[in-house]
């Protein structure tokens, strides 16, 4: 089967339904002239399952069919990509098709990649071990830190990109508290392994997260990642990043952010850099090499936070400069590395970081946003899943 259309889209996430949606709000001259490629039957709101993990929310509520999130003069094909011929603007399926395109807008997402880490895939969801980074484990987070009783909880982030970067931390805050609640925080020893080498890239967001982290009396341990998980024994091995030694802790609970890379059907095709994303300008988004192709989110190489928040600025500089694109005119919509991330400290406090590609706060509420505050916390939590569902998903927002 062969097909052609003005603008193809890899990828149903975020970015992907997001750019489909706000080039048909645009123009109905795009009608059933775009498609969206995308296997999968469901579509998440994963940022809501740090508070799925923290026993807030409900699972459920962050799952749709995917039937349901397509915009409306879009064409969905089921299909997985595996291959790119940017040469003669093509993608191949793994169901043997092949589709041709004018643009092509890479939306494709990161994969996360749980074997990394020795023992991992054997043990999650039992013994403790825990993670908020897959839709069928984030509820047995929250059994684990109800469960708790005394031990060591500790909480990690890995020697990679991540998509959501403050998720890592969010879950361990939350923990800490429910501990406090249920009496159990001085049998507690809360222990944060980062790989990183700091708690936050950004020095004004650092500082309130320091004091955070005194005030809750964590243990934070920089430049470690983890590489093997021992279920049965309730052991983490843990590498140092400077050193390359290594060290074995026991624990009580282990929340593990797995590590994550670029799909393998973009590291090994030509429309990757050396690190596997897809390689575009940082500012409008455009292949390097390929003038028809787009990249956005978590599955591109520009230098900032893999976050919803991201995409939403990146989607209209994709979309405007491919309308500049097919008028043959310059591009003239430019991405400044805006990101966000709202850091749960509390059941009821937030640290609201916006920023930009030179780690500068680009804050859009008229108050300190590194103060933490309940209101922030009722954003997050009730506020941005309506803007996603009813806002960025049908190109509104």
């Amino acid at each position: 089967m062969s097909k052609h259309y003005q603008v193809l889209i890899v990828g149903g996430g975020t970015a992907g339904i997001t750019v489909a949606a706000q080039l048909l709000h645009y123009s109905k001259h795009f009608k059933h002239k775009i498609a969206i490629i995308e296997p999968a039957e469901e579509h998440y709101y994963q940022p809501l399952w740090t508070l799925v993990g923290a026993g807030v929310s409900n699972i459920e509520t962050t799952k749709r069919s995917m039937e349901s999130v397509i915009p409306e003069g879009a064409d969905w094909i089921q299909e997985e990509v595996v291959s790119f011929d940017p040469t003669n603007n093509n993608v191949y399926t793994k169901e043997g098709n092949h589709i041709q395109y004018d643009y092509l807008v890479v939306a494709a997402g990161i994969d996360i990649n749980w074997r990394a880490i020795k023992g991992l895939p054997e043990t999650l969801g039992k013994n403790g071990v825990c993670s908020n980074y897959a839709y069928e484990h984030a509820t047995y987070t929250w059994e684990v830190i109800r469960n708790f009783t005394s031990g060591n909880a500790i909480f990690t982030h890995p020697n990679s990109p991540v998509k959501c970067g403050g998720a890592p931390q969010k879950i361990m805050y939350l923990a800490e508290e429910s501990f406090q609640k249920t009496g159990v925080r001085d049998q507690a020893n809360v222990l944060f392994y980062s790989a990183n080498p700091a708690i936050f890239d950004v020095q004004k967001y650092r500082n309130a997260l320091e004091k955070v982290i005194d005030r809750k009396q964590i243990q934070p341990h920089f430049r470690h990642h983890l590489i093997e998980v021992r279920g049965e024994e309730k052991v983490a091995v843990f590498e140092s990043l400077e050193t390359g030694e290594q060290q074995t802790v026991s624990f009580s609970m282990l929340h593990v952010t797995p590590p994550m890379q670029a799909p393998s059907f973009i590291k090994d095709s030509p429309i990757a850099d050396d690190g596997g994303w897809v390689n575009v300008h940082p500012y409008t988004l455009q292949h390097t090499q390929y003038a028809n192709i787009f990249g956005i989110g978590d599955c591109s190489n520009l230098p900032t936070s893999k976050t919803g928040a991201a995409i939403r600025k990146q989607a209209p500089v994709v979309v405007q400069n491919i309308i500049s694109s097919i008028k043959e005119k310059p591009l003239a919509a430019t991405y400044d590395g805006y990101s966000s991330c709202p850091l749960v400290t509390g059941y009821n406090s937030l640290i609201l970081a916006e920023f930009d590609y030179n780690k500068n706060p680009q804050e859009s509420m008229p108050f300190n946003q590194a103060v933490e505050r309940k209101s922030m916390y009722l954003f997050k939590k009730d506020f941005l899943p309506i803007m996603y569902w009813d806002g960025m998903l049908k190109g509104i927002m």
